[in-house]
């Protein structure tokens, strides 16, 4: 993985290489919508060269196929540039890449490459096994070249996001960062670790200077998950479909667009949802999250037997504790009580092999206990991730599970930081927000329970198939708006909990 520029960058007057992104870490307006000016401008250019009778002939010996790539080698691209790659190719990028430090055992770069590609592998599979492997050979890629090896440093950095330790990814990416400042694939990795650990004024300065470097299909899609994050949807929607646009190999295609997917999936279009997660597994079968992203949507769309299958189809090929919550709570919403105890079992028993290799998965552990299992445990565990790792996801799974053990005052301050646009929490989450207005609830805050109930339903009418009926429920109980004089007077809004 030398320093590489990628050479499929978008470039085009206004956009992400020229536009003005300054104003992100201040919490500014995203820039304007993207135009799709160089297709325009080809096509003219395209019609004046056959108006002008300009006509570009084949060679006499005919056109020629480009050849195929040696096996392996996209993958190798793909671990490169930072970006997903087919499981097949990685196969056999791994074990050429173990044969050649087998032979070679001070080649750094080799080791790097295979150290990469197994992150890559086990964030993929979630087979967390993965990543002790990747460690190995990322240590032995610094202990053969200790200084300005961006390379093994980076790996690193993405070794640690992928088992969720952000403090970690942050300390690596710094690192490589260092070593080179402008090897633009460290800035996503950065961007990850800065999200996990709420940091957002470093997030915006590094969106920055990631826009800067003009990093191509990735970048984009990195960009259109912060953009995401702040709720700037349309934003976020046109990045990702740029990126899908611009990858290069169906891999990369099809995981950016699962990701448009889920943008779709949450602001509640099912049909366009699922519109994506099929292209996406059509592109590559081994997309594990658009399968889990199918049965979601077939889910809400009411086709259950398909969603099932989706699921379990999803599981079978990357056993996700998240995928294995996700599919319980449709069992349990059609009262297949059994069945779903079944998941929350492989649950619980994947998060156990997860930590075995280094994973942090107390997050969505967390989030099971409070609902599904003991919120006191949840709330212990919750609290230790807030100190370490201080993001919007666990300032509103930590509310949540506050509110299940009855300390709901304390449960209103970490929801208001979870759906604060002042404290990070732009994103449009349904499932937040209705978080947000059963706590308000219990503490009688009724006009503002109303609202945001409502709120949430109208983000996504479908986000949760256990949550959605009781959200109704709750709207139902408060009744009408009552018809009462505005309210005068300072605002009653707790204030967002401290960050450590």
């Amino acid at each position: 993985m030398e320093n590489e520029r990628d050479v499929r960058t978008l470039d085009r007057p206004g956009g992400l290489a020229g536009g003005p992104l300054g104003n992100l870490a201040a919490g500014g307006e995203p820039p304007g919508r993207r135009r799709r000016g160089r297709w325009i401008a080809a096509g003219v250019v395209a019609s004046l060269l056959v108006g002008c009778g300009v006509v570009l002939w084949p060679a006499r010996s005919g056109p020629k196929e480009p050849p195929e790539p040696a096996p392996g080698t996209q993958a190798l691209a793909a671990v490169a540039l930072g970006v997903p790659a087919s499981l097949p190719d990685l196969a056999v990028l791994i074990g050429q890449r173990e044969a050649e430090v087998k032979a070679r055992p001070q080649d750094a770069h080799a080791w790097a490459v295979l150290g990469s590609a197994y992150v890559e592998r086990g964030r993929r599979t979630a087979d967390a096994a993965n990543y002790p492997r990747a460690e190995r050979a990322l240590r032995a890629s610094l202990k053969a070249r200790p200084r300005g090896n961006a390379d093994a440093l980076g790996g690193l950095a993405a070794l640690a996001n992928a088992r969720r330790d952000f403090r970690a990814a942050r300390t690596w990416g710094e690192a490589a960062l260092k070593a080179d400042p402008k090897r633009w694939t460290t800035y996503p990795l950065l961007l990850d670790a800065y999200t996990g650990l709420g940091d957002y004024k470093a997030t915006g300065r590094t969106l920055d200077k990631l826009s800067e470097l003009r990093s191509g299909p990735a970048g984009l899609a990195r960009i259109g998950a912060v953009y995401r994050d702040r709720g700037w949807r349309e934003d976020a929607a046109a990045s990702l479909a740029d990126a899908a646009a611009g990858a290069a190999t169906p891999a990369e295609q099809a995981a950016w667009l699962e990701r448009a997917g889920q943008l779709s999936w949450e602001r509640g279009e099912r049909e366009e949802a699922l519109s994506h997660f099929d292209e996406a597994v059509r592109l590559d079968p081994d997309q594990r999250a658009a399968q889990a992203g199918q049965g979601r949507a077939l889910a809400a769309l009411g086709r259950t037997t398909e969603a099932l299958n989706a699921y379990r189809v999803a599981l079978a090929g990357q056993p996700s504790p998240r995928y294995a919550l996700e599919l319980g709570e449709l069992y349990e919403s059609l009262g297949l009580v059994q069945a779903a105890k079944v998941e929350y079992d492989l649950l619980r028993a994947r998060v156990r092999a997860g930590a075995a290799g280094g994973v942090d998965d107390e997050l969505v552990l967390g989030v099971f206990e409070s609902d599904h299992g003991d919120p006191w445990a949840a709330l212990r565990r919750l609290r230790t991730e807030w100190r370490r790792q201080p993001g919007i996801e666990v300032a509103d799974a930590l509310g949540w599970a506050l509110h299940r053990t009855g300390d709901d005052k304390e449960a209103l301050r970490f929801a208001t930081a979870a759906t604060d646009k002042a404290h990070g929490g732009g994103v449009r989450s349904a499932l937040y927000v209705y978080h947000r207005g059963i706590i308000e609830r219990e503490v009688e805050r009724y006009g503002p329970a109303r609202r945001h109930l409502q709120e949430a339903l109208r983000i996504n009418p479908h986000f949760s198939p256990l949550r959605v009926p009781l959200a109704r429920q709750a709207l139902a109980a408060l009744g009408d708006v009552p018809d009462e004089p505005v309210p005068t007077g300072a605002s009653t809004v707790p204030a967002a909990p401290p960050a450590s």
